[in-house]
């Protein structure tokens, strides 16, 4: 057989079923390796390489000791490097050569590619060595300066701040009692004594930094806590009224809680709040689930599916086990813990599924009588920090709740949502300062963890700070100030988007289509060239109503009786007043009904119509006595002899 004709039919069958399965590429023979050779190679490369390493290191020793200067070291060291690289590829190479394919051509061969030729870009990731060599590279001076520095901005928590550049958002003129960003941080909201909650839109804003959206979800209760669910979808507002509710993004109802029998005794019994509420936040790893506190002497957990009914109450209690008033509360951050801080000056924790005794209770956390204002867990969910009423900041290890592990003292507070927080590195602490009016500036004061030392402060504005928050993916601070503004601290090289997006946005000019519609007008003889000339005496006036029939005419008398010539009532639209003005008529003889009665006796006993023609068959005839003589003389005898007789 002709061999010829075999490979011409083996080339159709190839081509067939290539059309089929739509590759080509059969019949060819698959590229081979020699993986010995190639892990061979690969250790001997390895092996140059750590002597390089050990070289240099001895160049830079040489280099400190006999203090040659760097530009020599440099250029030897890339001769080395280049020399080094020579070797390699001529060695690879080589090898390449030796483990070939036996095919013709290696555009025809098919199969797994060639490994990359090891050059010096590919050693840097053969081992630890190669990371050691290179750092050992760039050990001059200016890296070290670097290094430095660098490790200076990491130990010391201070150069984190980002308090470089501030924005101001009015929000405004009353305090701006709460304040929520959502979880990445593209949208603020903020609350106030004023009852407005504001949306605030970075991405959407520009250097103007106007709200978007204003609205009262409450009406006329002031707003205490705002706080945006872990996924950023929903709202927490915590007003004055003794129901909270959840809105939306947009700022939409989505659910109000109920509200309690203010009737019943046992708070347990109800199915809501009965008295206003003082604080709120959500759950952190369950995103249906909130928790409010109220001055009723309970904290209760709700479910956002089903408001009709709260899902657990948790009954603070002082140490006579009498009602005492939680004044703000929070989850801890694994959500496992309940923490309430009260009136009475205590700090009381809960199992969160555990609702009738504390797991954790300090007695004497604050002075009784003091709001506690703030109570917030640290990130790594044993440490706790307090805000009281007594002008205290205090940290807690709750894992011995009797004393605190630190305390700063002198810290205004006169209001009672004050707030503190943790820094994302939680490494400082963070809380504003009350002052009174024309008293000064209200500060942001910064306080190390560890030493509990104020390290840093800074002046926002001559009012109270009330509102701090320092969120941990913009790293970024917003404050909220008792005369109505909030401002937004960033740095522009350790802050991430926030405000950084608006402060770049020149403010948007009027267009000038714009500015002349607006001169249209719509109503011409609304023009003050159409009015009227306003009369400068009354007199003129008067002579010229006196002439319109209209005004001049008389005004009629008032209804006196029952309805008479159709007046009365003719303004209504009530039955009695139908009644009145269609039936009423005009009766003059009202006086005396006897005779009204009396005048129609002739003809109804000559016509009878109505009861007589009913009793005409069985009516008896009426039969009357006739009075005698002897009766008329006994009806005169006196009364005495009739008893007599």
């Amino acid at each position: 057989m002709d061999p010829n004709k075999v490979d011409e039919d083996k080339m159709n069958d190839d081509g067939e079923i290539a059309s089929v399965m739509g590759f080509s590429g059969f019949g060819k023979k698959a590229r081979t390796f020699d993986l010995e050779a190639i892990f061979e190679q690969t250790r001997r490369t390895a092996i140059e390489r750590s002597q390089q390493v050990l070289e240099e290191r001895q160049m830079d020793d040489q280099m400190e000791q006999e203090g040659e200067s760097s530009r020599s070291v440099k250029s030897s060291l890339l001769a080395l490097k280049d020399k080094a690289a020579a070797e390699t590829s001529r060695k690879q190479s080589e090898s390449s050569s030796d483990s070939g394919s036996d095919s013709d051509s290696d555009s025809e061969l098919i199969g797994p590619p060639l490994p990359p030729q090891l050059t010096d870009q590919d050693d840097d990731e053969l081992g630890p060595l190669t990371r050691a060599s290179g750092s050992t590279a760039h050990s001059d001076e200016d890296d070290d300066d670097d290094g430095e520095a660098q490790d200076d901005d990491d130990d010391n928590p201070v150069k984190k701040i980002p308090d470089t550049h501030e924005i101001t958002l009015q929000h405004g003129t009353k305090t701006v009692s709460a304040l929520a960003l959502d979880p990445s941080g593209a949208r603020l909201v903020t609350g106030g004594y004023d009852y407005d909650v504001r949306f605030w839109d970075f991405a959407g804003m520009d250097q103007a930094v106007q709200a978007f959206r204003s609205l009262q979800p409450c009406e006329c209760h002031q707003i205490t806590s705002l706080q945006y669910s872990n996924t950023g979808d929903v709202i927490l507002v915590v007003s004055g009224n003794a129901q909270a509710k959840v809105l939306d993004r947009d700022g939409f109802n989505v659910m109000e809680c109920v509200k309690g029998d203010q009737y019943i005794v046992d708070m347990a019994k109800t199915k809501g709040h009965t008295a206003m509420l003082n604080n709120g936040c959500w759950h952190p790893k369950i995103k249906e689930e909130f928790m409010t506190c109220s001055n009723d002497g309970t904290v209760r957990t709700w479910d956002l599916s089903s408001g009709k009914k709260h899902k657990s109450v948790f009954k603070p209690r002082s140490f006579q086990g009498k009602k005492v008033v939680p004044t703000c509360c929070t989850y801890s951050r694994d959500g496992k813990l309940i923490a309430a801080g009260c009136q009475d000056g205590t700090i009381q924790i809960w199992d969160r599924n555990l609702s009738v005794h504390t797991k954790f209770h300090c007695r004497q956390a604050h002075i009784p009588g003091s709001d506690t204002s703030c109570i917030a867990f640290s990130y790594d969910g044993v440490t706790l920090a307090s805000r009281g009423g007594d002008d205290t900041l205090k940290l807690w290890d709750i894992r011995n709740f009797k004393k605190p592990v630190n305390v700063a003292t002198g810290l205004n507070n006169y209001f009672t949502m004050t707030d503190c927080c943790f820094s994302p590195d939680d490494r400082l602490l963070v809380t504003g300062t009350s002052v009174k009016k024309d008293g000064g500036n209200g500060k942001l004061a910064f306080f190390d963890r560890a030493s509990f030392q104020k390290v840093y402060e800074i002046e926002v504005t001559n009012a109270s700070v009330v509102r701090c928050l320092w969120h941990p993916k913009l790293n970024q601070i917003m404050v909220g100030t008792s005369n109505g503004l909030a401002k937004v601290y960033y740095d522009p090289v350790k802050s991430h988007r926030g405000a950084k997006l608006c402060v770049v946005k020149s403010q948007r000019k009027e267009r000038q289509a714009e500015t002349l519609t607006q001169d249209y007008i719509i109503t011409p003889h609304a023009l003050p060239m159409f009015r009227e000339a306003r009369q400068r005496s009354t007199r003129k006036q008067l002579e010229k109503d006196r002439l319109d029939p209209k005004k001049s005419n008389k005004p009629e008398p008032p209804v006196s009786g029952p309805g008479r010539g159709g007046r009365v009532a003719a303004h209504g639209g009530t039955l009695s007043s139908f009644i009145v003005k269609n039936i009423a008529l005009d009766k003059t003889d009202d006086s005396n009904p006897r005779q009204a009665i009396l005048r129609h006796a002739k003809e109804a006993s000559d016509n009878p119509y109505w009861v007589a023609p009913a009793y005409k068959q069985t009516q008896p005839v009426p039969l009357f006595a006739e009075e005698s003589e002897d009766d008329e003389e006994a009806e005169k005898e006196p009364e005495w002899k009739k008893r007599k007789i």
